[in-house]
């Protein structure tokens, strides 16, 4: 089995791609012991949705199944060529041949062992809010970190402003069609549901509105792409997500925006040719004190049942 300089480096890169992605699935279906730590616990739910041993949230399937795909499309854009010289050659051996058939028979169990789990958690433990699965969410006690960035009215926006209201922070982006959409409308719509009856009615728009109902929760979503949701473009993304008066999208310097979500401990990463950022669906959950008591990664209702517990 004779494999060129050319043809090692795309084999690597599939390998490497093979081998996160089995370890990312691992992660969010792998059945968690009783005694599992609290961090791991914490990294599951805000990944994948996952709280215990629950299946992906929408958000959690879409970056499950989307990285790995976006992965090997880039590969072969890329290395066309060379990946498959790569796997010619190593089929053109009987150790390569073999190499290739044990390769697809582990992806091949692995998918079904997926299969297994999804089928054994939707014959009655698949995840519902509505049933107490907010007893699985960690609570947390941090002082949430200043936003002191620009919303879709011109406003600075600081925390004081939400002093004694609940209040969701949420994490996205204009040109994001993956995580992003379900995230601003678990966000919007648990804001929504939180509302007193009588104010619903008049929640789009992007105008200044009528006072927040005393107890209602506010909503702030953070560009995560400050390069292209500059301040002027907030008021489009504020129509486009149909934010309500009490609702904000916020941006600045790109400097003073990536400052903020260090503070705020958003895990991102952003393609410097695409401008795309890879992230995960987070959402906090903030008291009337200015405290982070929840992280979550989505979900409507399960939102509205912690916003009871702040």
């Amino acid at each position: 089995m004779r494999v060129g300089r050319r043809e090692a480096g795309p084999l690597a890169a599939l390998a490497a791609i093979v081998a996160i992605t089995a370890a990312w699935w691992a992660l969010a279906l792998w059945p968690l012991p009783a005694d599992t730590p609290e961090w791991l616990q914490r990294t599951r739910l805000i990944c994948f949705g996952s709280a215990r041993d629950t299946l992906p949230s929408a958000a959690g399937w879409t970056l499950l199944a989307g990285e790995p795909l976006a992965m090997l499309g880039a590969l072969a854009t890329v290395w066309r060529e060379g990946l498959a010289g790569g796997l010619a050659a190593l089929w053109r051996s009987r150790p390569g041949r073999l190499a290739l058939v044990a390769a697809g028979l582990l992806v091949a169990a692995g998918l079904a062992a997926a299969a297994g789990r999804v089928r054994a958690a939707t014959r009655g433990l698949a995840f519902d809010p509505a049933t107490g699965a907010a007893d699985d969410v960690p609570r947390l006690d941090r002082a949430a970190p200043p936003l002191d960035l620009v919303d879709q009215r011109g406003d600075t926006l600081r925390l004081a402003r939400f002093a004694g209201r609940p209040l969701i922070v949420a994490f996205a982006y204009a040109h994001c069609t993956t995580v992003c959409p379900l995230v601003v409308h678990d966000a919007v719509a648990a804001q929504a549901a939180a509302r007193p009856a009588g104010t619903r009615a008049s929640s789009a728009g992007t105008g200044a509105g009528a006072p927040p109902a005393a107890g209602a929760p506010a909503l702030v979503i953070v560009t995560l792409d400050p390069w292209r949701d500059t301040p002027s473009r907030l008021p489009a993304m504020a129509e486009a997500w149909r934010l309500g008066p009490d609702a904000h999208v916020v941006s600045g310097d790109t400097s003073a925006v990536e400052r903020t979500l260090d503070a705020w401990q958003v895990p991102r990463s952003r393609d410097l040719a695409s401008g795309d950022v890879t992230h995960a669906a987070l959402i906090y959950l903030v008291d009337g004190a200015g405290r982070i008591r929840y992280a979550v990664p989505g979900n409507d209702r399960l939102i509205g049942e912690l916003l009871g517990r702040l």
